[in-house]
């Protein structure tokens, strides 16, 4: 039996509506996030008629989403999304679900991309969505996420809505630009429809082939990398990926979003770091482990005369409060507040690396 997330939008009842003309056995389940007052109640209520109207068990939890992002120290949208998951996780555990499913669609995969490539991503990060994958809660990842209209664009949605005369809520925060999604939508994508009326389409194409290409050379498979100088264009240095063998030295580990390579460095020829790539002394960094801003954490960025509050390096480079609390950061473990890295971004003066250097250490983004 599947359970199928609604909030009342036109995405959702579309979802809803191709699930219930299918025929087979599912539930709903709608979160009242308690956001925008007495619209998150109309939402609610108009839910709760739907599958009345129908005949279907309808899950509604209400959920006091500021006060838990203002605990969390997260953004209100990373807040609704985990107490989302979690919650229809619970409802999978206690009434026997098999599956959750989800209404993102090809704008949606669209808007993620361009997420992923501002804020820096590995080769995961510009695969886009899948149409199945497992619920995005470390408590229930062994359950699947279905999104069955990601083929679909907001055209096609709207098109389905029309011929099957459905009606659906419209959340009034999704012609705002305060959130960073939404200024895509609204600002970014206008420009991309004027150069590519089907850019939609043409994304999730090329994520498609993207994901094939991460399908068949899996980055964990792969090791050091040959870096290859500037070429006479100017067009800069590009990493070159060999699979890794099991007689390559050096060690090679795995935090929840990077990648950090140890390999040996004889100082033959020159550290050229690729953007997204961070190159130090492995020895000078010793113990370190990842982690995640803290109050009193702080950093000498390399080049610079002397140790910045890392607050302030944040709010220099325009880092918003999602921003700052999702950073992955690497520390030394004899000084839980000495920053050694900001992954993706910069090093600390005090690893970098010299002629001195016997061993290197490579951070790399693993997914976003």
């Amino acid at each position: 039996m599947l359970l199928v997330a609604v909030s009342g939008g036109i995405d959702s009842m579309c979802l809803a509506e191709k699930v219930r003309l299918e025929g087979g056995p599912f539930a709903i389940a709608h979160c009242n996030f308690h956001l925008r007052g007495k619209e998150s109640d109309s939402d609610e209520a108009f839910v709760r008629e739907w599958a009345s109207k129908y005949g279907i068990e309808c899950h509604v939890r209400h959920f006091e989403t500021l006060e838990y992002a203002a605990s969390e120290k997260i953004s209100t949208e990373m807040a609704a999304r985990r107490l989302r998951y979690h919650w229809f996780g619970e409802l999978c555990k206690e009434h026997g679900y098999e599956a959750v499913a989800v209404a993102h669609n090809a704008n949606d995969n669209a808007e993620t991309l361009i997420l992923n490539i501002l804020r820096g991503t590995g080769l995961k990060g510009i695969t886009g969505m899948k149409k199945e994958g497992s619920v995005p809660d470390p408590d229930f990842a062994d359950i699947p996420l279905l999104r069955p209209l990601l083929d679909m664009t907001r055209e096609d949605i709207e098109a389905f809505a029309e011929e099957h005369d459905l009606s659906w809520r419209e959340d009034c925060t999704n012609a705002e630009n305060e959130y960073k999604r939404n200024k895509i939508r609204n600002l970014v994508f206008p420009v991309f429809r004027e150069i590519n009326p089907s850019f939609i389409r043409t994304l999730n194409e090329d994520m498609k082939r993207f994901a094939e290409f991460v399908e068949a050379y899996p980055p964990e498979t792969f090791g050091p990398s040959v870096l290859v100088p500037p070429t006479a264009s100017g067009s800069g240095p590009l990493p070159f990926m060999k699979p890794r063998a099991a007689t390559v030295s050096g060690g090679y580990a795995s935090t929840n979003s990077y990648i950090i390579q140890e390999e040996k460095w004889d100082g033959s020829s020159p550290v050229i770091q690729p953007q997204g790539m961070l190159i130090m002394d492995a020895d000078k960094a010793g113990d370190y482990f990842e982690g995640h801003w803290e109050s009193g954490d702080w950093i000498r960025p390399l080049g610079a005369p002397g140790k910045k509050k890392l607050q302030d390096w944040f709010t220099d480079h325009h880092f918003d409060v999602e921003d700052k609390h999702a950073a992955t950061l690497v520390k030394d473990a004899g000084n839980p507040h000495h920053v050694l890295a900001v992954a993706g971004f910069c090093i600390d003066h005090s690893v970098r690396v010299t002629a001195a250097t016997k061993r290197i250490l490579r951070i790399s983004a693993k997914n976003d």
